[in-house]
């Protein structure tokens, strides 16, 4: 097993160099150009070739490419982030005010994810074909298919219509009103974690069905076991293999849906900081907090692949 792990992240140092080298390159591939806006903003009528040349010059892009990416990696691998384009403010704190706004999100959504995919994933699969199953299917196949933003705007705009009641879009944070901070966070963190719960919920009833066949599932039901003991000891831990594979998939979904529902309901994470600074084509903010995003998926990926060996111990890392 240490053996594993310590493979496992050998492995991840290069794909981290790759994703970087995508997120330099792609970033520098997006229309539009930051110096071609630095000169239209400057307090002067029209452009010339001295004034952009000039920018490019202070700003550091002038200088070869494979230069600009290693400095950009040295500075990753120190913790530093580099400096703004715009205010040349150091992006490293600025990013790091708002990971828990953005993380907060992500942990109800993810909360709540778990909390409706497995109860009602296993009374759809153990109560098959029954009206709580139709309905349940129904449902899912309502949330998988509408979008993230669709249901923000929704839930924003006709409760207010309705009820004259919208969710709260001023920001609170813990330390003014803890109480008021969770309400404010509960319904997009609804929203998320019900999209993610609908994929869970599909996979986990599908794969539960497939076990309640399985003849080891039968003897169990032949021994007069109960129902929970046969669900929970017997089929659970096996279905939850490629849920947990499912989940680890949805933190792609889960960071882009915080940027668009950070956006919605005006919540000043890393969603609408990395929105601004696509906008303002700010380099070092925008390759920085994709690096972080990076980081995260591959060590959910690492832990997804680790917990393989605790829900099943007929997998052996050798």
């Amino acid at each position: 097993m240490a053996s594993y792990i310590v493979r496992r992240v050998l492995l991840l140092i290069p794909t981290f160099l790759i994703l970087t080298v995508l997120v330099f390159v792609f970033v520098r591939l997006m229309p539009g150009d930051i110096i071609t806006l630095m000169a239209v903003s400057a307090p002067h009528e029209g452009t010339n070739q001295l004034d952009t040349t000039a920018i490019e010059h202070m700003l550091g892009l002038d200088k070869p490419a494979a230069t600009q990416y290693w400095e950009f990696l040295t500075r990753l691998l120190r913790g530093d982030m580099g400096n703004s384009l715009w205010s040349h403010n150091r992006v490293t704190p600025d990013v790091l005010a708002r990971i828990p706004v953005t993380f907060e999100l992500g942990f109800v959504a993810f909360v709540i994810a778990q909390l409706v995919a497995f109860p009602v994933g296993i009374l759809s699969a153990v109560r098959q074909d029954s009206i709580p199953d139709y309905i349940a299917r129904g449902i899912t196949i309502l949330f998988v298919a509408a979008p993230i933003f669709w249901l923000g705007t929704m839930v924003v705009i006709f409760p207010s219509i309705w009820w004259h009641w919208s969710p709260p879009l001023q920001y609170i944070s813990p330390g003014q009103n803890i109480g008021l901070n969770m309400v404010q966070f509960l319904v997009p963190g609804a929203i998320l974690g019900i999209g993610m719960a609908a994929l869970e919920m599909r996979m986990l009833r599908t794969t539960m069905l497939d076990i309640l066949r399985q003849d080891y599932v039968r003897t169990a039901w032949a021994k007069g076991l109960k129902e929970r003991a046969v669900i929970t000891k017997h089929v659970l831990r096996n279905a939850a293999l490629p849920v947990v594979t499912i989940i680890s998939g949805q933190i792609p979904v889960m960071i882009g849906g915080s940027v668009i529902l950070e956006q919605i309901f005006n919540l000043p994470g890393m969603g609408r900081l990395f929105v601004d600074s696509i906008t303002q084509r700010d380099y070092p903010y925008v390759m920085g907090m994709n690096a972080l995003f990076c980081v995260v998926g591959l060590v959910v990926i690492l832990l997804c692949d680790l917990s393989y060996a605790w829900l099943d111990p007929r997998i052996r890392y050798s």
